[in-house]
């Protein structure tokens, strides 16, 4: 069903932040960095995956999702709703229900044997698609998705995440030189907002992700090995 209420931007940011902590999707630790997949250090890491396994949250956010891409691009700006392989595809069928619209997924590469497609599903040349994802850093990964999606002969000009880093100046730079508006429920600024309200983590922690936070290639380097 389609959400019909549509709170702030600034309380969705907030309800998500403390719906992620709740379930323990975000990890906190300055001492012992996380190692990115990147390779380069951090001391915050988020598994939005941990959402599927948490019916009530995971459909609030979704609701959340839904209005949100439906106040900043339209109620009607979209006819196809893409998952990228593999975090993506469950939170796009969700989106796609709601909006009661069809669903696709991008795989990452070609499969590699059959129709060595890249795209499953039906998707037609000329429809409107939404790459939903679960979360963005710097952007450049949903350059590949949208690339295979308007080789389809569709058009890609919007993508959906749950939670955005919002650290890095170039991201959305990078992705509005493809062509791509990112629109997304919380940051890691509102994560840290509300841990520092709520108490979840020690002084010291939160003092070092919020070092982290204000230049984190700057922290990486001093750490990089």
């Amino acid at each position: 069903m389609i959400p019909t209420s549509f709170p702030s931007a600034e309380e969705i940011a907030r309800l998500s932040a403390s719906m992620l902590l709740e379930i323990e999707a975000v990890h906190f630790n300055a001492k012992e960095p996380f190692t990115l997949a990147s390779g380069l250090p951090s001391p915050t890491y988020i598994d939005c995956r941990k959402l599927i396994s948490f019916p009530r949250i995971r459909a609030t956010l979704m609701d959340f999702m839904t209005v949100t891409v439906m106040r900043n691009a339209g109620l009607e700006a979209f006819d196809n709703i893409a998952g990228g392989e593999t975090a993506g595809i469950p939170f796009s069928a969700l989106v796609a229900e709601r909006m009661a619209l069809p669903m696709t997924y991008v795989r990452k590469k070609p499969k590699g044997y059959g129709r060595n497609a890249r795209i499953e599903g039906v998707m037609t040349e000329g429809q409107r698609v939404l790459l939903v994802e679960d979360l963005t850093t710097d952007g450049g990964s949903k350059l590949s998705f949208v690339d295979a999606i308007r080789e389809t002969g569709a058009t890609c000009n919007h993508t959906a995440v749950i939670f955005y880093y919002g650290i890095f100046p170039e991201t959305e730079k990078t992705l509005g030189d493809h062509g791509i508006a990112l629109h997304y429920l919380c940051t890691w600024w509102d994560v840290l907002a509300v841990a520092k309200s709520q108490g979840k983590f020690d002084a010291e922690t939160l003092d070092g992700v919020e070092e982290f936070l204000n230049d984190p290639r700057a922290w990486q380097s001093a750490r990089a090995t």
